[in-house]
């Protein structure tokens, strides 16, 4: 996985080295180690720590947190990818009894079925799991706060009731399942539910002195699906690999791009700060990209994972301390640091091998009313729509065999693109869900919006046949 770190420019390498040499001076971390990533290979790792002639590598692990929600996501969606559940089952289907029930799969998966943020009291992260040896003890007596469905609210019980899913279809437990299934395909060796030397220490600052309190490390049971991974900067490297570009071993490439776009209802407050959540995977804008991937912390150490698919690069950060740096920011950063300085460079163009001619003929302007739209032809004989103002609908499609194309995205999304012929094959004009696309602006003979008016266009001061008075500048502003 790791290359020689020359890959990068000198000055990107010291920029990066600068970024959390900052974060761990000014958050006060015992230790911080990153890894970036690009061009689906690490490319940098750095470390900065308290402790004279010691640095973390790559394979020291870190407790990682919520990262190991999309660990858990990523199990789900195997079940749905064979068939064995659907998103939109409700959770009594397969795990009946919970006092959830009501509760989708995808709502779980997104945070949006109306879950409780924790579990009842005293505190998951600082007691032994042994606490909450059932899905009761997890949920409490009213595990419902809001409607399910309706809204985004982070909930750890959530991810415990999608491990218990997991446990149930397969007969055997959720961490032997993850190893199976996710860890071992992907070499994850060094990601765990239990530390494995050699690993960091949890500590806890004093927020008025330059001290420390060590921090107890939990197992927590019944919680483990929304918290209980230890991994390292190195392994984490690859799963965002992974997470880029789909391993069909575990997960295709079109499965992990769905666990990529939003899927849970945003509030104001989100909508403002450019953050959403996907299945399994926090969403977020910033600096003009938009960046995926997840954040964890529980007592004694931060993580966070950060991805920009579009640039091709993904950063790790991993802290042993409760509080301090602000890791996605941190991640955030080291992204952008690479993605400025060394842009993507495109692959070359290349013409596609071979093209039908009746999907050629459809290549160009096209019109909706007189909103001017181009359709291209991509590689793989894909269409995409876009309006030439440069804003408004677009859409990429994808073939279905047949002559016509699905939608993929945007307000197209699943709607049908079907090319209209004539009697003599020709194409009179584009249906899509209904809106007719036409060669020329409201085409006369074309069905709604085609040509309506028999007198065609005219100009301002133009006095049509039929009677109907000429259109002034003084009807010009009252219409």
């Amino acid at each position: 996985m790791t290359t020689p770190q020359e890959e990068l420019l000198p000055a990107t390498r010291r920029a990066l080295l600068h970024r959390i040499a900052v974060a761990q001076a000014e958050g006060r971390a015992p230790s911080l180690t990153a890894t970036v990533v690009r061009g689906g290979r690490a490319v940098w790792h750095g470390a900065r720590t308290s402790v004279d002639g010691h640095g973390p590598d790559e394979n020291v692990q870190y407790r990682i947190g919520s990262i190991t929600k999309t660990f858990t996501a990523v199990l789900v969606l195997r079940l749905r990818d064979e068939g064995a559940l659907d998103l939109g089952d409700p959770l009594e289907k397969h795990l009946p009894g919970t006092g959830a029930g009501e509760a989708t799969v995808a709502d779980l998966l997104a945070h949006s079925g109306g879950l409780a943020a924790e579990s009842p009291a005293p505190w998951w992260e600082r007691t032994p799991g042994t606490l909450r040896p059932e899905l009761a003890d997890v949920l409490g007596e009213q595990p419902f706060l809001h409607p399910v469905g309706r809204r985004f609210h982070y909930s750890n019980p959530g991810y415990t009731l999608l491990g218990a899913l997991v446990e149930k279809l397969r007969g055997a437990r959720w961490e032997d399942v993850l190893r199976r299934e996710v860890l071992e395909p992907l070499g994850l060796d060094r990601t765990s539910t239990q530390p494995q030397a050699p690993h960091a220490g949890g500590w806890a600052v004093h927020p008025w002195a330059d001290v420390l309190l060590p921090e107890p490390a939990e197992d927590l049971g019944r919680m483990a699906p929304a918290g209980q991974l230890w991994s390292t900067t190195g392994d984490l490297a690859r799963f965002a690999v992974f997470l880029t570009q789909g391993d069909d071993r575990v997960l295709s490439a079109e499965t992990v791009r769905e666990m990529r776009e939003p899927a849970a209802p945003s509030e104001a407050a989100d909508v403002m700060d450019g953050a959403a959540y996907g299945l399994g995977l926090q969403i977020q804008r910033r600096d003009g990209r938009l960046l995926v991937g997840h954040s964890g912390s529980l007592p004694g150490f931060l993580a966070n994972l950060t991805i920009s698919v579009e640039d091709d690069v993904a950063a790790v950060v991993l802290a042993n301390c409760t509080s301090g740096p602000l890791l996605s920011s941190v991640g955030a950063d080291l992204v952008r640091i690479v993605a400025e300085a060394e842009p993507r460079i495109p692959d070359p163009w290349r013409p596609l091998p071979e093209v039908a001619s009746s999907v050629l003929e459809l290549a160009g302007p096209w019109y909706w009313g007189t909103h001017a739209f181009a359709l291209r032809l991509s590689a793989g004989d894909g269409l995409s729509l876009e309006p030439l103002s440069g804003s408004g609908r677009r859409s990429r499609f994808r073939a279905n065999g047949d002559g016509t194309w699905t939608g993929l995205e945007g307000y197209y999304a699943g709607e049908l693109l079907k090319p209209v012929r004539r009697p003599d094959g020709t194409v009179s004009h584009l249906d899509l869900g209904s809106f007719v696309f036409t060669r020329q602006p409201y085409e006369e003979g074309a069905p709604v919006p085609g040509g309506v008016d028999p007198e065609g266009w005219r100009g301002i001061a133009q006095s049509p046949t039929t009677g109907t008075p000429p259109v002034s500048r003084e009807t010009w502003r009252t219409t």
